[in-house]
C-alpha cells in the first residue's frame, strides 16, 4: 500500500515514526506500507522522519498512493488539494476538524460513501467519533457536553491558580497552547469545529456549522472564576448538543459547572465529553485531546481500519 502524506510538522512527522514503528502489525495483514512521498513547504526545514523518507513541495506523488493522510490544516488550502483525490474514490485519512466544519456540503458525499476517516478531528487519540458513529446508534440520543479545547482549559485552569486572563493567555503562548492570535482557540472557533463534526454522527447527518453558537472565554475575568470557586464550581468552555422542540441547538460557551462535574474531574487537564442517550445512560470519554503522538495513534489506527476492510466515519443518513 502506497502512502502519501501532506504536511509534516509535529502530527506529520508523528505519522511518519508510527507507521515505521508499527510495520509489523500491517505485516501480520499482510500488507507492506511503502511511502511515496511527504509535501511540506520547506524542504530545508529540519525534521525527524524516518531516513529516506521523501520530502518534497511538489503534490505529484499523490497521483500513486493508495492512500492520502492529511496533517496540514486550514481548510481551503488542503480541499483544493485533495479534491481531484477524493474524486478518484480513494480514501482520505486527517484530523482536519475545520476543514470537515466548514466544508461538509463538499465532503459530505465522500464521508457517506465510507472514504473519509477522521477519528482524530475532535479529542486526537482518544476514540468518540468510533462508538458514536457505530454502537451508540443504537440508543436514543438526547445531550453531550464536552470540554474540546485544551488551550482553553489551561487558561482556565491557570486563573484558577490565581493568574488573570491576560497572563495565563501569555504563559499558554510561552509554551506553544495557543497561536499568535489565538482567537481559534480562545474565541471558541475550535470548538465550535468539533461540536459541528459530533453532531453529524447522533443529531443530523447535515448538520451545519454556521448553526452552533459561539462565545468564547476572552471576557472571563479572574473575578468570575474566583466567585465560581468560592461557590464550589468551576469555569470550563463546553460545548454542548442537545434538543430544541423538534431540532437541536448547539453551543460553544463559558460555563460555571459544579466542581464534581464530570467534565471538572475527569477533564481537569484533558478533553472530555459526557455523551446522554435513553439505553446506553451516561456514558464519560476523557483523554488527551491534543499532541503529536496523540493525533498521530488515532490517524495510523485509522489507516489499520481501512487497510482491515472497515469504512470511514459515516455519518447520519
Amino acid at each position: 500500500m502506497t502512502v502519501g502524506v501532506l504536511g509534516s510538522g509535529t502530527v506529520g512527522q508523528d505519522v511518519l515514526n508510527l507507521i515505521e514503528r508499527r510495520k509489523p502489525i500491517f505485516e501480520d495483514v499482510g500488507v507492506k506500507i511503502e511511502i511515496a512521498g511527504v509535501m511540506v513547504r520547506d524542504v530545508n526545514k529540519k525534521r525527524n522522519v524516518p531516513a529516506g523518507t521523501r520530502v518534497t513541495t511538489d503534490c505529484d506523488f499523490l497521483q500513486e498512493c493508495g492512500v492520502v493522510i492529511e496533517t496540514i490544516g486550514g481548510v481551503d488550502r488542503p480541499l483544493d488539494i485533495l479534491r481531484p483525490y477524493l474524486r478518484s474514490d480513494r480514501p482520505v485519512i486527517t484530523a482536519n476538524k475545520a476543514m470537515l466544519a466548514e466544508r461538509w456540503d463538499e465532503l459530505r458525499e465522500y464521508a457517506l460513501d465510507g472514504k473519509l476517516y477522521y477519528e482524530a478531528s475532535v479529542m486526537a487519540g482518544t476514540p468518540v467519533i468510533g462508538p458514536m458513529s457505530t454502537v451508540l446508534r443504537a440508543s436514543t440520543f438526547n445531550k453531550l457536553q464536552a470540554v474540546l479545547n485544551g488551550t482553553c482549559n489551561y487558561i482556565l485552569t491557570q486563573m484558577e491558580g490565581g493568574q488573570d486572563y491576560a497572563a495565563a493567555l501569555a504563559g499558554a503562548q510561552a509554551l506553544g497552547y495557543a497561536e499568535d492570535p489565538p482567537t481559534l482557540d480562545v474565541g471558541g472557533f475550535d470548538t465550535a469545529h468539533k461540536l459541528a463534526v459530533l453532531a453529524r454522527f447522533c443529531a443530523d447527518g447535515n448538520f451545519p456549522y454556521s448553526a452552533v453558537q459561539v462565545t468564547g472565554i476572552e471576557n472571563v475575568t479572574l473575578a468570575d472564576v474566583q466567585d465560581a470557586s468560592r461557590n464550589g464550581e468551576k469555569i470550563k468552555l463546553v460545548a454542548e448538543l442537545e434538543r430544541a422542540g423538534t431540532g437541536w441547538k448547539a453551543t460553544v460557551a463559558p460555563q460555571r459547572l459544579p466542581a464534581d462535574h464530570p467534565l471538572c474531574t475527569a477533564g481537569a487537564t484533558r478533553n472530555a465529553l459526557v455523551y446522554e442517550g435513553d439505553e446506553c445512560g451516561t456514558l464519560i470519554f476523557a483523554g488527551g485531546g491534543a499532541g503529536g503522538m496523540i493525533t498521530a495513534s488515532a490517524m495510523v489506527g485509522d489507516l489499520l481500519d481501512y487497510l482491515l476492510g472497515f469504512p470511514g466515519h459515516v455519518p447520519l443518513h
